[in-house]
């Protein structure tokens, strides 16, 4: 399977998002490769900081980059059974490239009216990917909402979604948890953290179900 996390708008969480489903594919026995097409290697430096540690099992990352990016993911395809592309904050070649070629895409947000601007672009470019892969599904994740209960920013964000034709709305609401931070720096997902946070278990257990269903 081919995901996606990706979008315009950076400090969303994408590697965050990325770097957790791939331990977690890997964690049930699937081949995976994470695949870092930002500049930045941020899912680069956390496989090496993953492979330092000697942790297990071990996640395969590759940075690739450019308009061949189509050619080489369906190339890698056929060599690993899963592929988690993680596409920087920006409208790049790889972005695009990517939407062409993924089964699901995950847009990862802040409740914020910034996020939500760059969303009518992306709405834009998951239609034009929609002429070359018309299969291509993606969904909005609001990302690092405010663990504080009395903020309703997510509430908000969800109902301005309705006004995008290309655009799904992911069951899972991410919180800012410092969880995300730990376990980034030691290279590992939130399902191995120690001790363990409860909370962003559960919500990476449930993105990791609605990006894998039925499979």
């Amino acid at each position: 399977m081919i995901i996606l996390i990706g979008g315009e708008k950076g400090g969303t969480g994408k590697t965050t998002l990325a770097t957790n489903l791939a331990a977690m594919r890997a964690l049930a026995g699937r081949d995976v490769l994470l695949l870092d097409t930002d500049p930045q290697g941020s899912a680069n430096y956390w496989t090496q900081s993953r492979d330092e540690e000697n942790i297990t099992p071990r996640v395969a990352c590759i940075q690739k980059f450019g308009k061949g990016l189509p050619k080489e993911v369906q190339d890698l395809a056929t060599r690993y059974q899963d592929i988690i592309i993680d596409a920087g904050g920006r409208d790049s070649v790889e972005l695009r490239s990517a939407l062409v070629v993924a089964e699901k895409a995950f847009i990862p947000i802040q409740p914020s009216q910034f996020d939500i601007w760059t969303l009518n672009q992306m709405d834009e470019l998951v239609e034009t990917a929609k002429g070359f892969n018309p299969d291509i599904q993606a969904f909005v994740v609001i990302s690092r909402s405010s663990t504080n209960p009395s903020v309703h920013e997510s509430d908000d964000t969800e109902k301005l979604l309705d006004d995008f034709d290309n655009l799904g709305l992911a069951k899972v609401l991410i919180m800012d948890r410092i969880a995300y931070r730990k376990a980034a720096k030691d290279g590992l997902s939130v399902t191995e953290l120690k001790p363990k946070d409860k909370k962003a278990i559960s919500e990476m257990e449930t993105l990791y179900q609605e990006v894998f269903a039925n499979e």
